[in-house]
């Protein structure tokens, strides 16, 4: 422990720190990347919040601790009592698994804890947003030398970017003046698209029902003619339609939209055009899977989160552009003490931060970076490739388990694969029927109760539309192999058979 009258000081020094930061290294490595992670561990040691509550000290004192390894103990309980993303057996979310070499760029990002929003304090960082943009700008298929990109915390905010940017373009007085005597502003989205879009539009005050939400097909894509309605009906109304925000892997279903076709409506209707690619754009490190994103080049920005498909660490998402002036004209501020417009030099250039909406902003970049020296394209590509054919054998193996199992799209075009678990109970019942639906629903929520308590697995469920909730599992880590999918159904089967 630092000496007493030096305790508060925030600075490293080796006598009485280098212990700490060893011991503290230690624990992580055993409890949150190597032993802790490993299949015969839990996933989650669930505890409901009263509970949990009781089991960890979460007071805050008013005078200091005595030593050091009253922290390592806690440091060990969060570590204990989190769940385990990095685990095979998380397929909850849309981030799974654990890159050892982004976690390494991860640390040295805060160790080095920059801010990137102008080149005298992040010069190595600066100049590696630049290159990396560039970089995916190119595999989206945006002219080369040309555009502009931004690091954002979460695909929501780089699709507020897009709502931003759409509407300064279509309406620039706005910036200033605001929405006040402005011709009612409408966008187009599918409606299984993220739900960062109404939230966004009403932050931004256009509010959410200004976000027209597109019918679906069959397959989760967004329908051409209803998209073409909807924006008929809005001029009849005499309402601005400004923007379209496509979707490539939808959140749910994994249902990419007509790329070509919503591009040509654009065009038509002069409408800005976004295409939110955070889930699916890795895809297009894959030249076997990069076709699902045809299109996705006529587009003006896209969201892309390599903390998604790529697996990079949270958070890495990025939004790209086309053009490469209208990020800084939409939102620059211009503040006095950061952006002086007389350095030595080219600010205009690398001074970076004022076209974002945020000023603190930690170098995502990194992780990406290294992991791309590291790996390189062809080894994105084989990740990628990797995880759609575990995918596809998983909705093979599902098929070959009905009539327990029951996709509730035979074909996914993602790694989302949904299904019903069907117990015994339930079989024979006309599956039409109001009462089957009734019962159905009532079966993944229960499952996943017993799967959290027993801490084998995360998978999650929900509904859509007119469909009774379903599990969604959804694979982006590299480590799930086909024993994995086998172990998920098979555990599924065991939790939910006496329901």
């Amino acid at each position: 422990m630092a000496s007493s009258d030096k305790y508060f000081v925030t600075f490293p020094n080796r006598e009485n720190h280098e212990k700490l930061f060893r011991d503290t290294f230690e624990i992580i490595l055993k409890g949150a990347v190597f032993e802790g992670i490993q299949r015969d561990q839990p996933v989650l040691r669930f505890q409901l919040p009263e509970c949990l509550k009781e089991t960890l000290d979460l007071s805050l004192p008013e005078t200091r601790i005595s030593n050091y390894d009253q922290l390592l103990k806690y440091i060990e309980q969060v570590i204990h009592y989190s769940v385990k993303t990095a685990h095979p057996h998380f397929v909850n979310q849309l981030y799974s698994g654990l890159d050892p070499i982004g976690l390494c760029a991860d640390w040295a990002t805060s160790a080095l804890n920059a801010s990137v929003y102008t080149y005298e304090v992040a010069p190595v960082f600066t100049l590696m947003e630049l290159e990396v943009f560039e970089r995916m700008r190119t595999i989206v298929g945006f002219p080369p030398g040309i555009g502009d990109g931004l690091f954002c915390p979460g695909g929501s905010i780089a699709n507020g970017y897009a709502i931003s940017l759409s509407r300064y373009r279509k309406c620039p007085e706005i910036k200033d003046k605001g929405l006040f005597g402005q011709k009612e502003m409408v966008m187009f989205v599918s409606e299984d698209a993220h739900y960062s879009f109404k939230k966004l539009a009403s932050f931004q005050g256009m509010g959410g029902n200004n976000v027209i939400g597109v019918k679906v097909d069959s397959r989760g894509k967004m329908d051409m003619g209803e998209l073409r309605k909807e924006v008929e009906n809005a001029l009849q109304k005499g309402q601005e339609p400004f923007l379209v925000a496509a979707t490539a892997a939808t959140t749910v279903l994994g249902a990419f939209d007509p790329l070509e076709e919503i591009a040509a409506i654009c065009t038509e209707y002069k409408m800005w055009y976004h295409v939110d690619a955070a889930w699916g754009g890795g895809s297009l490190m894959s030249q076997k899977r990069r076709h699902l994103l045809n299109g996705i080049e006529k587009a003006d920005s896209v969201t892309w989160n390599p903390h998604k498909l790529l697996c990079a660490p949270q958070q890495c998402s990025a939004f790209l552009l086309k053009d490469d002036k209208i990020a800084s004209e939409a939102h620059a501020a211009n503040a006095a003490y950061l952006f002086q417009k007389d350095k030595f030099y080219d600010a205009s250039k690398y001074d970076t931060g004022d076209k974002h909406i945020q000023c603190g902003r930690r170098a995502d970049v990194f992780k990406i970076w290294l992991m791309w020296k590291a790996k390189g394209v062809e080894g994105f590509a084989a990740h990628v490739d990797h995880v759609y054919e575990t995918a596809e054998y998983a909705v093979a193996e599902l098929k070959n388990r009905s009539p327990r199992f029951s996709l509730l799209l035979e074909e996914p075009e993602c790694t989302n694969i949904s299904f019903w678990y069907i117990p015994p109970s339930l079989n024979g019942l006309d599956q039409s029927t109001e009462e089957f639906k009734q019962k159905i629903n009532k079966v993944a929520p229960k499952i996943k109760e017993r799967m959290m308590l027993a801490g084998t697995m995360m998978v999650t469920y929900q509904s859509i539309r007119n469909f009774p909730n379903f599990f969604r599992l959804v694979l982006q880590s590299s480590e799930v192999q086909k024993e994995d999918i086998n172990f998920f159904l098979d555990e599924i089967e065991k939790l939910g058979i006496d329901l």
